[in-house]
């Protein structure tokens, strides 16, 4: 997932949806409802913003409202305001499902026991994966993650999957100390592209998500430009659902979720780079190479 770093405008949304969040229904137990009908009489889903929340607010209407009518349940969708605030809202009971970035979804599994039940297909069904990558201009003299020694390098923001973890992990692996670059938060995966368009820094994160939507926009020419490291692929963002719903009621809104066409799926998977396919069925399997990578780099959750 990109993380996004919030504007104003965006946090005025935000503050709404918070107003939205502490107003709902719900004990602070453990949730209550018949077998296999709606909690609350609404199911309430939370999104981590990692574009802005104008761009994400239509395409997750449109998934919702194909939801609603295959779940025969309502269906709100809520951008909330960032990680802290959908893992709060799941403890709080004022979520039934989440979507998490796939190393925020780690730490929300560790503090309040979300299960991830399913991210975005391929086309042919397969669970879609993305990479992080380092990039710099086509005639820099820097070929590998060791030549960043004494370079610039521009990360999108603290707690990223592609834009801060997995590059930080490079450079571990290839014997450089962070000591050794000078690594610039920009604030988002376009920030960090656009430092390095205009020679701000030596090389930048780019993952692949960021580099489809920047060319399919004008804004970025791969020709002008070099890929020095890519990583392994990244499970995509799991949706998730929280611990205490009733399980009749989880095995219902999981099948609604993998019935979905590739239609109700495609504006948001667009956003994910990620052709138009179904939901498909994950588990914490998919995302244990996370888990692994946040204890390599002593992360905690602090740092998402």
């Amino acid at each position: 997932m990109r993380r996004f770093r919030p504007s104003l405008a965006m946090t005025a949304v935000v503050s709404l949806a918070a107003v939205v969040l502490a107003g709902c229904g719900g004990d602070d137990g453990k949730q209550t409802s018949a077998k296999g009908s709606c909690p609350n009489g609404k199911v309430r889903f939370g999104v981590e913003p990692f574009e802005d929340a104008a761009k994400l607010t239509p395409a997750y209407k449109t998934l919702g409202k194909a939801l609603e009518t295959k779940l025969g349940c309502p269906v709100e969708v809520q951008i909330v305001q960032g990680y802290s605030a959908e893992v709060l809202a799941i403890q709080n009971n004022k979520l039934e499902m989440a979507q998490f970035g796939p190393l925020g979804y780690v730490f929300a599994a560790k503090r309040a026991g979300v299960e991830p039940v399913v991210s975005f297909g391929n086309p042919d069904g397969s669970p879609s994966t993305y990479k992080a990558g380092i990039w710099v201009k086509k005639d820099s003299p820097i070929a590998t993650v060791a030549d960043l020694k004494g370079r610039a390098l521009a990360l999108s923001d603290s707690g990223s999957t592609s834009g801060d973890a997995l590059p930080r992990y490079a450079l571990k692996k290839a014997g450089v100390a962070e000591s050794e670059v000078k690594l610039q938060y920009a604030g988002g995966h376009p920030q960090a592209l656009l430092a390095l368009t205009y020679g701000k820094v030596d090389a930048a994160e780019i993952n692949t998500q960021q580099q489809a939507t920047s060319a399919a926009e004008g804004k970025f020419d791969t020709a002008k430009f070099r890929q020095i490291w890519a990583s392994d692929p990244i499970p995509n963002d799991p949706i998730t659902v929280n611990k205490n719903l009733d399980p009749a009621f989880r095995q219902k809104l999981v099948t609604a979720l993998t019935s979905l066409t590739p239609q109700d799926v495609a504006k948001v998977g667009s956003y994910l780079d990620v052709k138009p396919g179904p939901l498909v069925t994950v588990g914490r399997r998919n995302y244990q190479p996370l888990f692994d990578l946040a204890d390599s780099l002593g992360l905690t959750e602090k740092n998402v």
